[in-house]
């Protein structure tokens, strides 16, 4: 154990977290030289692409010391972006120390500070490092300041390096060896591993990442899960380098995987408490907070044949993303699908396209919504994220929306179109304050509603990709809350009803009835696409009828009999319209629920 490091690499977005850890693995020889890549922990194909961590990776290095002494470094590389601080609470659970990254350029930042935050609630060791110092922007002295005022953390023990081109990562790797303390715990106690990640693996099964922290975990042992009470006999145990590697048994202090030969996924709760079946240990380890999701969609296959495998897919995903919450829904329009809880809305699209991908299923998503709270008339107070399950607004008495405190770092020249977004997003007690020369942090009270759809997005562009944004769940407060509904010729469409402010539903009824006049096929009659408040019709679009030219046998003569051939054609039209049934097509929701583009 003397000769163990456990430690995680914690920063904001973009600070270069998985580069550094690149560079740690390259120094320590983790990996050939022909499999080195950049971002080598980010395996998944969507992780590449948009250059963000999604899922924490663990690796376990060797490292020989400066005075000869053998390590053995077990890191784990985490995601820095707000929807993913679940994976980082996670992995800061398996370890004694963090190296907290700091940008020589941009300083501390947003989720720089919520990470440490989270690191000190686990009694954390934390090496402050300066990263980029190779870039013609960086600023040390003033990133110093900022270590000192924002983090209080000492600014002059910090390490600074540049990850890029791998300087100072030799006093890196001494920092980690030096400053950060061994586990500790006791090899001869009954077993106790915290069960931290897990993957899915179609020949073998479930396979459990752990942390040993008392006791011997070896192959042929009879593993309890003190959570489900479910036993699985231990196949294999080892350590992850890139591939898995098998050893005889993993000690106290250890960081491994497990394979159990455990095909069904009911009982698997990441963050449950692994102990020998024969020796059990009298308590489990404490475990962590539920993930509380705030942005909820309705998943649906295309094909509703799919929706078995959907089923599957689902459980596995939840195995590998325990912030994911999902329950069976069902709509009229759409069939069977799932009701889904995401942390934020990248989380959202990043579960789908792994959905997409991974599992090759073709899905429609609903609108986003968030979780209303409302009060009835009779006093009882209901939770609603369904618009299908709002109840009459007759029995209402008061409906309140979630607001959230959000911070947003930007450069001073932008903070006139900055505040101007927050206002047009219904802003509340928009303050801000300067941090250094030039750059500003702006704080606002927001509705969660109005920031779901295309606020990061707007805030980007009015900032040329400058503003950094996070935010906190503050409280619910009263609000003037409407059910909008869809209706195609007079037939109500539940998959597309939306609550909304009373102030938005008009704005956002418009865009949805645009959007199905642009995809529904024209029919051999008029279409009326209403947006309705109750019995208020608040926006309309309509489709035109083919038109059959039934007066073209007509050449010559009285023109009554072209009125006559006219008037025939109108009520036959009339008597279609009321018998006639539109069916919506698959792409026209496509088009409605994946409009992002405000």
């Amino acid at each position: 154990m003397e000769s163990t490091r456990n430690f995680c690499i914690i920063a904001h977005i973009d600070h270069g977290k998985s580069t550094l850890a690149d560079r740690l693995i390259q120094s320590c020889g983790g990996v050939d030289e022909r499999d080195l890549r950049a971002q080598v922990l980010d395996s998944m194909d969507i992780e590449r692409e948009r250059g963000i961590t999604i899922k924490s990776n663990t690796i376990s290095l060797p490292y020989t010391a400066r005075d000869g002494k053998d390590y053995r470094l077990n890191l784990i590389d985490t995601p820095g972006h707000v929807d993913f601080s679940h994976e980082v609470r996670r992995s800061l659970m398996a370890c004694e120390g963090a190296l907290l990254l700091v940008d020589a350029a941009q300083g501390v930042e947003a989720q720089t500070v919520a990470n440490l935050y989270l690191a000190l609630e686990y009694d954390l060791e934390i090496i402050p490092v300066i990263n980029k110092i190779d870039l013609p922007s960086a600023d040390i002295d003033r990133v110093q300041e900022e270590i000192d005022a924002d983090l209080g953390l000492d600014p002059f023990e910090a390490v600074e390096c540049s990850a890029k081109t791998g300087q100072g990562i030799d006093e890196v790797l001494e920092a980690i060896v030096t400053r950060l303390p061994a586990p500790s715990g006791d090899g001869e106690a009954p077993l106790k591993a915290l069960l931290f990640d897990a993957q899915y693996d179609p020949y073998r099964g479930a396979i459990l990442l752990v942390r040993v922290v008392d006791g011997l975990l070896h192959a042929g042992q009879t593993l309890r899960f003190m959570h489900s009470e479910k036993e699985h006999e231990v196949e294999e145990v080892g350590t992850l380098a890139l591939k898995r590697v098998p050893g005889k048994e993993l000690a106290s202090g250890q960081v491994g995987y497990v394979i159990a030969g455990i095909k069904s996924l009911s009982g698997l709760a990441i963050g449950d408490t692994l102990t020998d079946a024969e020796r059990p240990a009298a308590e489990p380890l404490p475990g962590y907070k539920e993930a509380k999701p705030v942005v909820f969609s309705s998943l649906y296959p295309i094909s509703t044949d799919d929706y078995g495998d959907l089923t599957k897919a689902m459980e596995k995903l939840k195995l590998n993303d325990a912030a994911l919450s999902y329950q069976k829904d069902s709509s009229t329009a759409l069939g069977y699908g799932f009701r889904c809880g995401f942390l934020g809305l990248l989380h959202l699209d990043v579960v789908q396209e792994r959905l997409e991908r991974e599992y090759d299923l073709s899905l429609i998503l609903s609108a986003p919504s968030v979780r209303y709270e409302v009060s009835l008339t009779d006093g009882t107070e209901l939770e609603v994220d369904n618009p299908s399950l709002y109840p009459d607004p007759a029995r209402i008495d008061s409906t309140a929306e979630p607001y959230i405190k959000a911070a947003i770092m930007l450069p001073e020249r932008y903070v006139g179109a900055v505040m101007e977004l927050c206002r047009e997003r219904r802003g509340e007690g928009t303050t801000f304050t300067y941090l250094s020369a030039g750059r500003i942090e702006l704080t606002s009270e927001l509705p969660l509603g109005e920031v779901m759809f295309d606020f990061y997005d707007r805030l980007k562009t009015i900032t040329q990709g400058y503003g950094s944004f996070d935010y906190e769940i503050l409280d619910y407060r009263k609000s003037d809350l409407v059910k909008v509904d869809i209706l195609v010729n007079g037939e109500q469409v539940d998959a597309l009803s939306f609550l909304a402010h009373r102030d938005k539903a008009r704005q956002r009824a418009l865009q949805y009835c645009e959007r199905l006049a642009e995809t529904i096929p024209r029919q051999q009659f008029k279409i009326a696409i209403q947006g309705v408040i109750g019995g208020s019709i608040i926006a309309r679009t309509t489709i035109n009828a083919y038109r059959k030219d039934v007066t073209a046998k007509c050449y010559g003569g009285d023109i009554s009999r072209k009125r006559k051939l006219l008037d025939k054609q109108r009520e036959g039209k009339k008597r279609m319209k009321q018998v006639g049934n539109v069916e919506i097509p698959q792409s026209a929701f496509v088009a409605v629920l994946r409009s992002n583009d405000g």
